[in-house]
């Protein structure tokens, strides 16, 4: 029976076996399909969990308020979490507040008494990827192996619209995963009707 890919090590060897590649049992062996595994898998990884909103690696924190101020433009700075990948909004009382992002903080205006949520993707475990998410990194991955092992312009290409096609079919399900927000038409209605 065929296991699933629930591990970054069966991920990478899904991966390789796409491009006709052996797959891998570690990143710490000695072949060049482990090396490359090794090299480039986290940055794939990471770079697909920031390519969208994922329901999957979304989280809230509380922000710590430090106590020093920015130097210009902003009244006030917070920690970001150690956790985040990518900032996606603040907010204040549940309404989202401008803010920018210096190194590993975000200065905002507002008082001191704001309770400031952050929204963000973290980097969640490959236990918790869903399928779907698992199948377009593995093509994402593909397409990187294509080029650094088999050598293969042209499958790289094939590889790499597969797995963009399949990105947006992991979006379209991931998106799924939350209320469906109703349209008001009221406003168009009425404008039609004068």
């Amino acid at each position: 029976m065929p296991s699933v890919a629930n591990s970054d090590i069966d991920i990478a060897a899904a991966a390789l076996i796409l491009i006709g590649a052996d797959p891998i049992t570690s990143f710490t062996e000695t072949s060049t399909e482990a090396l490359v595994a090794s090299n480039i898998y986290e940055d794939v990884v990471q770079s697909a969990l920031c390519a969208s909103r994922w329901r999957f690696a979304a989280n809230q924190q509380e922000l710590n308020r430090l106590t020093d101020t920015p130097t210009g433009r902003y009244d006030l700075a917070y920690q970001l979490p150690s956790d985040l990948l990518m900032l996606h909004a603040l907010t204040v009382n549940d309404n989202i507040i401008e803010y920018n992002v210096y190194g590993d903080l975000a200065y905002t205006n507002g008082s001191i008494t704001d309770q400031v949520i952050a929204d963000y993707t973290i980097r969640v475990g490959e236990e918790k990827f869903p399928s779907y998410f698992i199948l377009a990194v593995e093509y994402a991955l593909a397409s990187a192996f294509a080029v650094s092992i088999a050598r293969d312009d042209g499958l790289a290409a094939i590889l790499e619209r597969k797995a963009q096609q399949l990105m947006q079919q992991a979006r379209t399900l991931d998106s799924q995963q939350q209320t469906t927000r109703k349209l008001t038409t009221s406003r168009f209605i009425t404008e039609r009707r004068s």
